[in-house]
């Protein structure tokens, strides 16, 4: 599963260039706070294993209003970073990687 280009932005952690994205319109159980928003991130120039985060936060579009901080660079940084560490490889083929920080979501 590739990023899309359009929307993705990009982000350096430890000197390696990753591209992030997060989805612009929720999907249907993210926009009732059923879910939490998530977000994807890939290598830049070697797209492999797309790292898919998962985060405590009701997405910004959602239906009923609920108030979330927005997913800064650094939680992104912070997400790779964390990956890395868990065995995520970001060049080699395969399965996406989850990194699930839900903890503490409570749904709208």
């Amino acid at each position: 599963m590739a990023l899309g280009r359009k929307g993705a932005r990009r982000i350096v952690v430890d000197g390696t260039v990753y591209r992030w994205r997060l989805r612009g319109r929720p999907t249907y159980s993210q926009a009732l706070c059923w879910s939490p928003c998530t977000y994807a991130v890939e290598h830049a120039d070697r797209p492999g294993t797309t790292l898919v985060v998962t985060t405590n936060q009701p997405h910004p579009g959602n239906w009923l209003g609920s108030l979330g901080n927005p997913v800064l660079p650094s939680d992104v940084a912070d997400a790779v970073a964390t990956a890395l560490r868990q065995g995520w490889v970001p060049t080699r083929p395969g399965s996406p990687f989850r990194l699930d920080r839900s903890a503490g979501f409570s749904p709208g």
